[in-house]
């Protein structure tokens, strides 16, 4: 097809890119013949600048519309809420990283910078089973940064320098930042690079933005937004002066060590509805949260306010004992059998979990077992417990594909009881656990257990180990918030 742009005009570009919303590359360009096998969402954006742009694709440092300064990127939507609203399907990759060119550079003027201040944005509904030519194309807008945005971006990729800098570049984790991340490009040792400062090789990364903020850009340029969100920040001014970290831990300050009735109290909260409730204390921390961080009923502090939904922010409550013990366990979702046998652990959920960045809200029993609202902080599992991390995947991967995964099995009358041969919890800083409200509550198999003989299996979930939460995530956390306290009250 005839290109109708001029590449030397950001309106000529961006009206030509309008064309496209609701429409097919095979449609909109002319194409009455399939060019070849192309069945992954990868492709998509190559043949969208070929076939569309005119241009050929490439791995260019500067902007694929150097003239204007215009970056062009495409990226998969999904369904959700029954097909109502779409989100995004995954984070936006955008740049691969140099760590050689990365630890000399100002962010002004970085490779970063200089490719994806002005960005616009292609988002194609994604389907399985249909080339990528036939994804409609559903929004198409130009985005900058807004300059609260700006801020928290600028942190994060000082964060990711930094790591470079000291020689831990193969310790960078999504955990570390909040709306700019450093995403691993590839799953192998082949995608292994040389770091400067570090003789230890460190995964190939790019930069990008997370799922969260992602989803934040959509519902922006979509001409029929309709969510609400509260925000932490509301004046440019306070995220020049401190950080998201610092400024959640300032709405809890004058709230720490308050006792459950004094809070209830002073938040105004309505506990009479669950007084009686098996679940009392889950759904008052709930309430708590809500009202500490001014979000309306219904809505979750994970998707309402809008810097905790930028940043993928995932919120554990934990009561704690006397002796710091938890009173509860602590899981993530369960896991599906089929999705673990098909994945590679760099791609992996249980990676992508352990590395997002967790707000823990504890809550401790005093000697008299009253309950009190202890400590806060942000959190992310560090590189050696990653790793540990890893070893327990593998070891449970293996035993699914294999078809080992009940050890034996007892009756007792009508009862049946299966011991499985999953990792116990001993000292590792998760273990697996059953997370099903019975043993009819399962998952499909992708391989017939050997002994059993079942094709489904009970859910199972990875679970926070208690001594691990007590030594590693609760003295993290209370630690660093004695830190932000202490800087917040020097400024």
């Amino acid at each position: 097809m005839s290109i109708q742009y001029n590449r030397l005009d950001k309106s000529s570009i961006i009206e030509y890119a309008k064309r496209l919303e609701n429409k097919s590359l095979r449609e909109i360009c002319g194409l009455n013949k399939d060019l070849g096998s192309f069945m992954g969402k990868g492709s998509f954006g190559q043949f969208l600048e070929k076939l569309y742009f005119g241009y050929n694709p490439n791995s260019s440092p500067k902007p694929d519309f150097e003239e204007v300064g215009i970056e062009l990127k495409s990226s998969p939507l999904k369904y959700i809420n029954k097909n109502t609203q779409l989100v995004a399907k995954e984070r936006l990759v955008l740049n691969i990283i140099n760590y050689d060119k990365l630890i000399d550079q100002k962010f002004e003027t970085s490779d970063f910078w200089k490719k994806n201040n002005y960005l616009l944005l292609v988002f194609f509904l994604h389907k399985t089973d249909i080339s990528v030519l036939d994804f409609v194309i559903k929004i198409v807008g130009e985005w900058r940064f807004p300059i609260i945005d700006l801020t928290v971006i600028q942190r994060d990729w000082l964060i990711i320098q930094g790591k470079v800098q000291d020689g831990i570049a193969h310790e960078i984790s999504e955990g570390d930042t909040f709306y700019l991340g450093a995403c691993t490009k590839g799953a192998n040792s082949n995608s292994l690079r040389r770091q400067p400062n570090s003789a230890l090789p460190a995964m190939q990364r790019a930069f990008s933005l997370k799922q969260g903020y992602l989803n934040n850009i959509i519902a922006t340029l979509s001409s029929h937004k309709t969510e609400k969100y509260g925000r932490l920040i509301t004046n440019p001014k306070l995220v020049e002066k401190y950080t998201i970290e610092e400024i959640v831990t300032l709405k809890f300050i004058h709230l720490l060590g308050l006792g459950e009735k004094d809070l209830i109290k002073k938040l105004k909260i309505d506990s009479s509805k669950f007084s009686k409730s098996k679940n009392y204390h889950s759904r008052l921390v709930k309430l708590i949260l809500n009202s500490i961080f001014e979000v309306p009923i219904g809505k979750s502090v994970e998707k309402y306010i809008e810097e905790f939904a930028k940043s993928d922010i995932i919120i554990k409550t934990v009561r704690l004992k006397s002796n710091n013990r938890p009173a509860e366990s602590t899981s993530l979702p369960a896991f599906k059998y089929e999705e673990i046998y098909a994945e590679e652990w760099n791609d992996s959920e249980l990676k992508g979990q352990l590395e997002s960045k967790y707000l823990f809200v504890f809550f401790k029993y005093d000697l008299n077992n009253n309950l009190y609202l202890e400590s806060l902080g942000f959190w992310k599992m560090n590189y050696t417990d990653l790793q540990s991390a890893n070893k327990t995947w593998d070891t449970l991967k293996l035993l699914i594909s294999k078809g080992n995964i009940v050890k034996e099995i007892s009756r007792k009358g009508n009862k049946i009881s299966r011991k499985t041969t999953f990792p116990a919890i001993k000292s590792n800083a998760i273990h697996i656990r059953p997370h099903a409200t019975n043993s009819y509550d399962t998952f499909p198999l992708p391989v017939r257990d050997k002994v059993s003989s079942l094709e489904e299996y009970t859910k199972h979930s990875f679970w926070f180990s208690g001594s691990y939460i007590r030594d590693e995530i609760h003295s993290r956390v209370l630690g660093r918030m004695q830190e932000v306290i202490a800087k917040c009250n020097s400024i």
